[in-house]
This record gives C-alpha cells, sequence and structure tokens, in this order.
C-alpha cells in the first residue's frame, strides 16, 4: 500500500484534502456532515421535541400551508456532525424501515447554499438509480411549524426566502432566535464510506471490478441527468450492504450543479453537460482536475476525480489528512518531500506523465491503465464523456 503518512517523514508530507467551495468560510466539516456512519445502538430512544422529523399535515393558511405536524421518524443516534448540521440513523415509524434523517441549520447564506444545491439536485430526478442516494423527502421546519419542500413552489414564502437567501448572499430568514431547518430524509448506508470498506479489507480484484461498474453507472445517470457532481471523493460515496453484496451509492450533492437552461424553454433534457461551462472552483483538492482549479470546467471534471477515485482504489495508495487525521484513497504526485493533488501537479507542469500503475509488479490490466490515462488527460477534450467511459469499463472489465 502506497500511503504518505507525516509520520514518517517531515510534516510537510501530511497535507489536508482541502473542500474548496466559493466563500472562504466554508470548513472541509460541510463535506461529511451529509455522511452516514456505521456503528452503535439500535435501539429506539426517546427524542427531544426539537431533534423530531416531523410529517406534515395539509391545512390552507395565507402565511403556511401547514399547522399540525406529527412525529414520523424516531431518531436512534447521531452518526454525523458538521459545521451546519447533524445527521441521524432514525427509523421510520410506519414502517419500520431504518433511514438517515440529516438535520440542516439555515442561518447563513452559504449553508442554505449547500442545503438547496443538494435538494434541487436530487428532487430534480425523476428516476431512481440504484447507485445514486435516494431522497425520501425534504422537509422546512421554523417556529414549531413544518412545510414538506417540493421543487419550484412558488405558493410557499419559506421556500422563496430560502432561495432569495442564497442568491442574495445575506439572511433574510428573520430573527436569529427564529432558527429555520431542513430535514433531509434519505436511505441509510450501514457500510460507512469508500475508504472504511476498502482499507478495511483485504484487496479483491472482483470487488474493485463491481466497483468500477457502479461508480460509472452513476456518474453516467447523474449526467444524463444534467447533474454534475463536482465533489466526488470516497468520502462522498457510501456503501449499502442490505442486499448482501456492497452496493455503491454517490451522495452529498451539496456542491452539485444542475445544468439546465442553455436551450429553448422547457428543453432542458437535451442540455449538453460536457458543453455547460462552470465558473466556482469547488471540490476537495485531491480530487479537482486542472481545469477546476482555473475555474473553468465541464462535467469532465467529474470524469478525472473517478479517475483518482478508480485509481487509489485499484493500487490502494492513500495518504493521511492532516485535518481528520484519517487515511483517505486517493492519488497525488510526490515533489521532494510534498505531496501533490493530481490536478493542481496537472496544471503546473501540462506535460507530466502519469506513471500508472504506481507500483512496479501490478496486476492493472493494459486495458485499464490507458483508460485511467485517458480519464486523468490534462486536455479534458482527450477524456471520456461518461457514457463512452461506462462502455469502456465495461469493456475493461469483462476482459479481465
Amino acid at each position: 500500500m502506497d500511503t504518505c503518512d507525516g509520520r514518517r517523514g517531515t510534516t510537510k508530507n501530511v497535507r489536508p484534502c482541502r473542500r474548496i467551495v466559493q466563500n472562504a468560510r466554508m470548513k472541509r466539516e460541510l463535506g461529511k456532515v451529509l455522511r452516514s456512519l456505521t456503528g452503535g445502538s439500535t435501539e429506539v430512544t426517546e427524542v427531544p421535541m426539537e431533534e423530531e422529523c416531523y410529517r406534515v399535515e395539509y391545512f390552507k393558511n395565507e402565511k403556511w400551508e401547514q399547522k399540525v405536524m406529527a412525529p414520523r421518524y424516531s431518531l436512534l443516534r447521531e452518526v454525523g456532525r458538521g459545521s451546519y448540521g447533524v445527521v441521524y440513523e432514525a427509523i421510520a415509524r410506519r414502517t419500520g424501515a431504518t433511514v438517515a434523517v440529516k438535520k440542516l441549520r439555515c442561518d447563513a447564506p452559504e449553508n442554505v447554499e449547500l442545503a438547496l444545491a443538494e435538494f434541487w439536485a436530487l428532487a430534480s430526478l425523476e428516476k431512481r438509480h440504484e447507485n445514486v442516494v435516494q431522497l425520501e423527502e425534504c422537509v422546512l421546519q421554523r417556529n414549531g411549524m413544518a412545510q414538506k419542500m417540493s421543487h419550484g413552489n412558488k405558493r410557499s414564502r419559506q421556500y422563496l426566502r430560502l432561495v432569495e437567501t442564497s442568491l442574495k448572499g445575506e439572511r433574510i430568514l428573520g430573527c436569529p432566535e427564529e432558527p429555520c431547518y431542513l430535514w433531509f430524509v434519505m436511505e441509510f448506508c450501514e457500510g460507512g464510506d469508500l475508504n472504511q470498506f476498502i482499507l478495511s479489507r483485504r484487496p479483491d480484484p472482483r470487488t474493485n471490478q463491481s466497483f468500477m461498474l457502479q461508480l460509472t453507472s452513476a456518474v453516467a445517470f447523474l449526467h444524463k441527468n444534467n447533474i454534475v457532481h463536482r465533489d466526488l471523493k470516497p468520502d462522498n460515496i457510501l456503501i449499502s450492504q442490505k442486499s448482501g453484496a456492497p452496493v455503491l451509492k454517490v451522495a452529498d450533492f451539496g456542491l452539485s450543479k444542475v445544468c439546465a437552461g442553455l436551450g429553448a424553454p422547457g428543453n432542458d433534457k437535451n442540455v449538453n453537460v460536457n458543453k455547460y461551462w462552470l465558473s466556482s472552483a469547488c471540490g476537495s483538492d485531491f480530487y479537482m482536475a486542472p481545469e477546476v482549479w482555473e475555474g473553468h470546467y465541464t462535467a469532465k471534471a467529474d470524469i478525472f476525480a473517478l479517475g483518482i477515485i478508480i485509481w487509489a482504489m485499484l493500487e490502494r495508495i492513500t495518504f493521511i489528512d492532516a485535518e481528520s487525521q484519517r487515511e483517505l484513497l486517493g492519488s497525488y504526485v510526490r515533489q521532494g518531500s510534498h505531496i501533490v493533488p493530481v490536478g493542481e501537479a496537472l496544471l503546473e507542469n501540462p506535460r507530466m506523465v502519469l506513471h500508472i500503475p504506481q507500483k512496479r509488479r501490478s496486476a492493472m490490466s493494459d486495458g485499464v491503465r490507458r483508460l485511467l490515462q485517458d480519464m486523468l488527460a490534462v486536455n479534458p477534450q482527450d477524456r471520456p464523456d461518461a457514457f463512452q467511459l461506462e462502455v469502456r469499463v465495461d469493456q475493461v472489465t469483462c476482459a479481465a
């Protein structure tokens, strides 16, 4: 296992895996708040009223459409916490199903922006995909009242205020003593994230091949539905084992972008995400494409991030994150005593040749090696798009 650990060398070898967002106040914790972790009791416990997730009963009212709420989920335990929210494992009282409930505090414009980005992305999906985390419902809570969120609901004054807060970059939701929360109810992934799953087990070529197929299928599905994830990394890939075999779930859409509006009205489904230019430099640095560092990129940036993840997964390339002290999957380039993200290194030296595979004794096939080199091409036009990638991964895994 190729691991960069600052404890074996100089402290410069330890580099934080930074999540870059548009606002400098955002911290790396924001990316972690939407993850479900493992462990803990499965016994239902009493939950304080402010930590209940509510079912909304609809009534006509000028200010609010809802006046009555009834507890719908019993929160079992806290499984994750970040600077703007908490994640719980919960039980749906009606069905007994285990779900993940995320309570996000919308007290700052940057928090609202991340929450709305996730809601818009997942709510825009008309169909489900096995490898994309499923949003069951989203509820807006304020002043003891709850309102079920629906995309583009112009009748909801609170929804419009959230959108206005995000667009204007200033709080317009009311006084600070009147907190506003968004509750996301999603499927629960008991297997942890891709880091935990891969690094806690012996290498398994069949699992690697399966994960390659699942990841490329998920990204192709998202791009087909005009969604660019923009923060693909092992932390944001969850594992479900309900069916026995591990099933990957792409999660955390807080930095995602729904690409629409380039064509005629009502013709958004024909948007080519590979020609939809984005300008916000965001993501996590070890997985960012060269053009993302410059702030001018398309959906091909997701392909680059996927290449970093698959390369690291196949060769078990890891580094120790300085902030969390966790061992994380991620490819990098060594420059003396430093480690540098591949995308950043390629931006500085576009002619640099990546050594794939890194290990001298590697079982990596020529087909996979060529595929990774194409996915990590410095010029995004030289990378396959998500649909071409899906075909090529199917071919190389079948050949193996």
